[in-house]
């Protein structure tokens, strides 16, 4: 049919073709035509000016009031007034007009269409090969499109086919794992129900937390799950909750459990659990809960130690002594003694747990950190991989399939589905739930980048052994866990503190009544033992020294060095009130004190029974070999001295305090025995009829025996004080210049005494007989007088070097004596005469005991000649 209307619509062109030729021969020329043209066109132009110009208008239409009535008059149909054939006859002529008017328009159309029929044909002409054109088109495409059609049956059909097939199966694999995928998420509250039933909080928001990326990310606009989101925002609201009361229920537990539990750490794989969800949440301030526990907790171990002790001990009456506090005043020291030890050996276990359990609390904080920066390790080496990998791929180009699928996605989907299914089958175990798939299957949707994340953990141990897994999703910065790190060991100096100051408050409440004051020092060191001991094992145990109690312990410590203090003072004060100034025998027990100072021992002997009471006293001390004869007082004094020292040893902290007072004693007895002694004071004090050279001799002596051992104590305290209080030394040097002095005074008031002797004899010398005279002899009795007074006393270095000075003294006023008698050495009778005298007074002098080898010179009585 298409041929034959094709032919027909040929055989028309033709005939159209054939009539065109025809009149072209019948029209005239081309000039002739030009000028028939030329006349028929000004011809028609002066036609159409007859035509109204308002036909000739671009918006000329009837459907407008105005143009009509301008067409159409009104008056022409009016039919009223008998001028019908009038008005007829109007129209009539009014319609020929308007016929004219068509008639000219028509001439002129048709005009200008003769004057382009020669284009007309001509397009004619074109459209006839423009046909055969199509034809022969036609016929190619034909071609074409059955050589497509086999190639596509061939080679294509089954490939396209297979492709179809796989998008079709990985597209029913999307669906089936997104339906177990929802049925996993559906069994999402239960499963965090049984979770929070075994206290598994972790666990439950790891689930929350997944569930919700999976909601956002997988199965967002899934109308049955949108109110799940909120409902899961509440329940990890009522866990934030229910963590913090179970921690608060934990410390609770673990701070009251019995001290005597071995165990450490209660429940360390619940703390690790708790501390992890806390962490996780974000709930830092749940150390606070901790630090309030333990001061309830540290009140209680006092108080249930009071109370454990006071039942004890029958003579209380809890029924008349209501208050606790006033029950603990009516112990004695032992019990009281006993009280304080129970409640340091209590604090001690407690401190150890609980450092204990921060220390679970600080390796699990450690190890998020840890985790944190491993983490950001491997994502920047990843990153770089990433980047190196971009670099070297090779652009891929994808072709476009009929359902708008790219072939190279199709390909890869295929690929990367067998390595999608291990991360998801893990992601969607859980309890109450299937493994994602038994068949191998993909689930290229549901493995997210964030969700598979979250099973990338690493693994740590805490001190007690529990293994800590730490995922990647903590939301903590290393800045807040550093702080958190640095909180836990505050609170564990906290907590030395507190036990500190609650056992300061229950020195002091038991201190009211002036109870420690009144220690001895033997309880004093007693008690200061125990508390530096508590003091140093919660340093051990804390890694800090708390101040508090080492505080309260020095305040003691000055209180009970002040008593101590007046105590031997006032003692050594009532001894030199009482000191008659005679040389006493020395009891065995204190010449086996001197010998312990001597072996190095600045410490007290132990009495040693039986032994002690066999050995009769001597009469004189021996020290280093040097016998000293000394007072009663004396020998109290360096057992004194001794106590100071011991003092020192049994409580470090009063040292400079020591020393100081220790330096005042020795300074007391200084100037108390020179007040007494060349004072002369002791003759109202005691009752003495006068000081004698023995009293002299010994008092200089017992002086000389504290020298001696000034250098000893000054190394015992120089042992024991730090180097910057090492100028607090310079007392015993100030008191060694003094002793010196004072030992000097003595042996000046030795001499001054035989020189008011010279004065008063030899102002009377007269030179005549009898041989010798009776000033030299009684010069010669008193000499052997002082010496028999003060040789047993003193060493025989000092007793000549103390004649050595008389005699000087002798020779100085003798001379004088002379010289005022005019006696000269002449050879003369009054010369011979002095000379025997002399000689008398030299014989007797070196016939002294000691005195033999003394180098008198005594011709210095004589004038030298002029």
């Amino acid at each position: 049919m298409l041929v034959r209307i094709w032919s027909n619509r040929n055989c028309h062109s033709f005939l159209r073709e054939k009539i065109h030729e025809r009149c072209k021969n019948i029209c005239p020329p081309k000039d002739t035509f030009d000028r028939t043209l030329l006349h028929t066109h000004d011809k028609s132009r002066t036609d159409l000016e007859q035509v109204p110009k308002i036909f000739m208008k671009p918006d000329f239409a009837l459907d407008d009031s105005l143009t009509f009535n301008s067409v159409l008059p009104w008056s022409h149909f009016n039919t009223a007034g008998g001028k019908g054939n009038r008005d007829a006859a109007s129209s009539k002529l009014l319609q020929e007009k308007l016929s004219h008017y068509l008639d000219i328009v028509e001439v002129n159309i048709a005009h200008q269409i003769s004057l382009r029929s020669e284009a007309f044909f001509h397009a004619m002409t074109s459209q006839h090969e423009l046909q055969d054109y199509l034809k022969k088109t036609s016929q190619a495409v034909k071609m074409l499109r059955d050589k497509i059609a086999q190639i596509d049956k061939v080679m294509c059909e089954g490939s396209l086919h297979i492709l179809r097939l796989g998008l079709t199966r990985n597209n029913c694999v999307k669906v089936y794992n997104k339906l177990k995928l929802m049925a996993t998420v559906h069994q999402t509250q239960p499963t965090v129900q049984v979770l929070l039933s075994t206290s598994e909080f972790v666990g439950a928001l790891d689930l929350i937390a997944t569930t919700q990326e999976v909601l956002q990310q997988e199965l967002q606009g899934i109308h049955s799950f949108r109110h799940l989101g909120s409902q899961l925002c509440e329940l990890e609201k009522l866990i934030d909750k229910m963590m913090i009361a179970e921690f608060s229920t934990y410390s609770h537990s673990d701070l009251n459990r019995p001290l005597e539990d071995d165990c450490q750490v209660l429940e360390e794989e619940r703390l690790v659990s708790l501390v992890f969800g806390l962490l996780k949440q974000r709930k830092l301030n749940f150390l606070e809960i901790y630090g309030e526990e333990m001061i309830i907790t540290a009140k209680n171990i006092i108080k249930q130690c009071v109370i454990n002790k006071v039942l004890q001990i029958e003579e209380i009456d809890t029924d008349v002594v209501v208050k606790l506090a006033d029950q603990m005043r009516m112990l004695n020291f032992p019990q009281w003694f006993d009280l304080l030890k129970d409640i340091f050996s209590k604090f001690t276990v407690f401190l150890q747990r609980v450092k204990a359990t921060f220390s679970i609390i600080h390796s699990v904080v450690l190890s998020v950190l840890d985790k944190n920066q491993r983490t950001r390790e491997l994502e920047e080496i990843s990153q770089q991989k990433n980047t190196a990998k971009d670099n070297s791929l090779d652009t891929e180009v994808a072709y476009l399939t009929h359902e708008g699928m790219f072939i190279s996605d199709a390909f890869s989907e295929g690929e990367l589905a067998p390595l999608a299914v291990d991360t998801t089958s893990q992601r969607n175990a859980s309890p109450n739930s299937e493994p994602c798939s038994s068949d191998s299957v993909s689930e290229p949707e549901c493995t997210t980048d964030s969700s598979s994340s979250k099973e990338h953990t690493s693994s740590s141990a805490t001190p007690g052994g529990v293994d800590i897994i730490v995922s990647e999703d903590m939301r903590l910065t290393d800045l807040e866990l550093g702080k958190l790190a640095n909180n836990i060991q505050e609170l564990l100096y906290s907590a030395s503190d507190m036990c500190h100051d609650r056992a300061v408050k229950f020195l002091m409440s038991r201190a009211k009544d002036g109870f420690l004051e009144k220690l001895n020092s033997t309880e004093f060191i007693t008690l200061s033992r125990l508390m530096e001991t508590f003091i140093v094992d919660t340093e051990k145990i804390c890694g800090r020294r708390s101040m508090s109690l080492l505080g309260a312990l020095q305040s003691q410590a000055n209180k009970f060095v002040n008593r101590f203090h007046e105590e031997r003072k006032t003692k050594l004060s009532l001894l030199l009130d009482n000191e008659r100034w005679k040389q006493a025998d020395v009891p065995a027990e204190f010449q086996d004190l001197v010998d312990s100072i001597s072996d190095g021992k600045i410490a007290l002997p132990e009495k040693k029974s039986g032994a002690t009471e066999e050995r009769k006293p001597a009469e004189v001390l021996i020290v280093e070999g040097q016998q000293y004869a000394v007072v009663g007082t004396v020998l109290l004094l360096i057992r004194i001295i001794l106590e100071y020292c011991q003092c020192v040893d049994n409580i470090p902290s009063v040292t400079t305090d020591m020393l100081t007072r220790l330096s005042d004693l020795l300074k007391y007895f200084n100037s108390r025995s020179c007040q007494l002694v060349l004072g002369a004071g002791a003759l109202q004090v005691v009752g003495l009829k006068t000081i004698t050279t023995k009293n002299l001799a010994l008092s200089s002596r017992c002086l000389q025996l504290i020298v001696h051992y000034i250098p000893v104590i000054r190394a015992h305290f120089e042992a024991r004080l730090l180097p910057k209080q090492y100028s607090m030394l310079r007392h015993f040097d100030h008191i060694t210049k003094d002793y010196h002095d004072h030992i000097a005074e003595i042996s000046a008031k030795l001499v001054a005494i035989m020189d008011s002797l010279f004065d008063k004899l030899l102002s009377k010398y007269e030179v005549k007989a009898p041989v010798p005279s009776a000033c030299f002899r009684n010069i010669c009795k008193q000499m052997a007088k002082m010496h028999e007074a003060i040789f047993d006393l003193l060493p025989e270095e000092q007793t000549q070097m103390l004649f050595l000075r008389i005699n000087a003294s002798y020779k100085l006023h003798l001379k004088k004596q002379l010289s005022h008698l005019n006696v000269i050495n002449d050879g003369g009778p009054q010369n011979g005469l002095v000379t025997a005298d002399v000689a008398f007074y030299t014989g007797n002098l070196q016939a002294l005991k000691g005195l033999k080898d003394l180098d008198l010179n005594m011709a210095e009585i004589w004038e030298q000649k002029r």
